[in-house]
């Protein structure tokens, strides 16, 4: 047999045991027969064709998530479930690790053919240098390209190319415990300025309603970031890094060892999962309803507030502001990254358009399910305008609270060091907050120096 038969026969017998065990239908396996027909040569003038979008040599579409996604969206199973034969599987990452993914594109191949859970300013850049994935631009169609929201496609955009096809939308602001801050006789509403944010603390606290007046997530991407924006959101170098000795970044810490005063002890320690990025104090403390304010991504009060005694006593805003600051932001997306050496990716295209766009999905993530209440938004325009159109009657006040801070907030600028830089700066600027550093500029110049020194470092 020669070797072109062989490899006809190969495909023919792969597809043959696909069809028998259900996981391809019988266009799916007529089709491939087809293409084995034709001989190899033929392959890429019937994938032209679009009548083996998911050929790829007889391996199944195979997407990979992060573990929390499938966690807190239970809908997925039901898209993969449109994607017979599909090879669903959870990703090896932990920390926001991609170091397997690294690993075999140096052997130019991938096991997988798409990743769900890249956020762009953490791994996407180090993603694109290590040869790991492609842009999205030569398969998701125009009209979903045109329908994401401009600063989101703006956040998924290198050099002009699309290498993130955002899911899941993420918007840093306030929530409070209104249970507890009328207690405080503190007004039910967000505070505007980071002074009546420390002040409505403080009352919290003297009044005894809670122990602690307020919370945030150590993490600098989760609090000094944001904080910082809500000054200025100009604060990045030419070359893409978080500027920290600029004057907004230095407030912003100042602000945080003013919030630890009447914050959980705890504060500053790692989360408790993911490699300490997940499981945090903030939201542990928040969760046992002694904390009454709390600033992070809204899908944190949601998800903690589901244990409550009365989930409703969870209120939401905008993240205050210094007195005339920009009032803006931080927003990221969790989306999809294509992989270089995956197969599949017509396919691939399909599939993650079929799950972003999916409304059960969105809908479990609003209301909430027995998974969990992450509260996270969709990225498209469309979904927006069909709702504002003709509001569900399941659709809560806080989205449209969300989807408003979108047009203010600002994505941490895409740099190889985007996430790095605050993993690196933490126990530095740190030093700060636990009183072993009096000036504030001093650490942050100290930040600085280390991130400069780990970039020489290649």
């Amino acid at each position: 047999m020669t070797a072109r038969k062989e490899q006809e026969h190969i495909l023919q017998q792969t597809g043959r045991r696909q069809l028998l065990k259900g996981e391809i239908d019988r266009r799916e396996f007529l089709t491939r027969s087809l293409v084995a027909g034709l001989g190899l040569a033929g392959v890429g003038a019937v994938a032209k064709s679009g009548m083996t979008p998911a050929f790829a040599a007889g391996r199944p579409l195979t997407p990979t998530f992060y573990q929390w996604i499938q966690d807190l969206h239970p809908g997925i199973p039901a898209v993969n479930a449109r994607f017979p034969g599909i090879n669903y599987q959870i990703a090896p990452v932990e920390g926001f690790g991609i170091e397997r993914f690294v690993a075999e594109a140096k052997n130019k191949q991938s096991t997988w053919d798409v990743y769900v859970g890249q956020t762009p300013f953490v791994e996407m850049s180090a993603m694109i240098k290590g040869d790991v994935i492609e842009p999205w631009d030569n398969y998701i169609p125009k009209e979903v390209l045109d329908d994401i929201i401009p600063s989101i496609r703006e956040e998924c955009t290198i050099n002009g190319k699309l290498y993130g096809w955002p899911f899941l939308l993420d918007v840093v602001g306030t929530g409070w415990h209104s249970g507890l801050t009328g207690k405080a006789g503190v007004p039910d509403k967000a505070p505007a300025t980071w002074d009546e944010f420390l002040a409505d603390g403080r009352k919290i606290v003297d009044s005894k309603a809670a122990p602690w007046g307020a919370t945030f997530d150590a993490h600098g991407w989760r609090s000094l970031a944001p904080i910082t924006h809500s000054m200025s959101s100009h604060v990045y170098t030419p070359e893409g890094l978080f500027d920290f000795t600029s004057e907004p970044a230095v407030e912003a810490l100042k602000l945080m060892k003013q919030i630890m005063a009447m914050a959980n002890p705890d504060v500053l320690l790692e989360g408790a999962s993911d490699a300490g990025v997940n499981g945090t104090p903030d939201e542990v403390a928040f969760a046992a309803q002694r904390v009454g304010l709390y600033i992070k991504y809204f899908n944190a009060p949601l998800r903690m507030s589901a244990s409550w005694d009365d989930p409703k006593a969870l209120h939401l805003g905008p993240l205050p502001k210094f007195v005339n600051g920009e009032g803006s932001t931080v927003f990221w997306t969790t989306g999809c990254a294509l992989f270089k050496y995956g197969q599949n990716k017509e396919k691939a295209a399909e599939y993650i358009k079929a799950l972003t766009y999916d409304r059960q999905i969105w809908k479990d993530s609003i209301v909430g399910t027995a998974s969990g209440h992450p509260g996270q938004l969709p990225p498209y325009k469309s979904i927006y305008a069909e709702w504002d159109a003709k509001k569900p009657d399941w659709m809560p006040a806080f989205v449209g609270l969300v989807r408003g801070q979108l047009d203010k907030a600002k994505a941490i600028t895409n740099h190889l060091f985007g996430l790095q830089q605050f993993v690196i700066g933490k126990p530095i600027w740190e030093t700060y907050l636990k009183g072993q550093e009096a000036d504030p500029k001093v650490a942050m110049r100290k930040v600085v120096e280390a991130v400069q020194a780990e970039l020489k470092k290649g």
